[in-house]
């Protein structure tokens, strides 16, 4: 099959239009970023704990947005590692700082510092 030249623009138009729309979609929905959604969720990012060292997992308060905890996205890798949205990145969770618990809205969340070290981490629930 060949395409004219007006077919062959037509179509590169398209495409182009289409990777524009998912880059700004992208960008309009981040998530992982630090400081955003901190003070929504501050009251139960507060009673999170660290794993191995039982120190808090939040270092914000509840009227800041610069907060370590914030929603983000993941998913659970087929080799049982969850990957996380951090900062604009996909991240490879350490398994150690993997909380056994849901957060209250069953969105993933993340606790990380300014330079990306993660305190903790949790998963959200299988979408159906």
């Amino acid at each position: 099959m060949r395409l004219s030249a007006l077919g062959f623009i037509l179509l590169s138009t398209l495409c182009i239009a289409s990777v524009g729309a998912r880059a700004q979609d992208v960008h309009d929905h981040a998530e992982g970023q630090y400081g955003q959604g901190h003070a929504e969720n501050h009251d139960w990012y507060k009673e999170l704990k660290q794993p191995d060292t039982g120190y808090s997992c939040c270092n914000g308060r509840s009227s800041s947005t610069d907060g370590d905890c914030r929603p983000t996205r993941a998913y659970l890798n087929d080799d049982g590692m969850w990957y996380a949205l951090l900062d604009g990145r996909w991240v490879p969770v350490p398994p150690r700082v993997v909380l056994k618990q849901l957060a209250p809205d069953g969105r993933s969340h993340i606790c990380a510092s300014k330079s990306g070290m993660i305190y903790c981490f949790l998963g959200g629930s299988p979408k159906s």
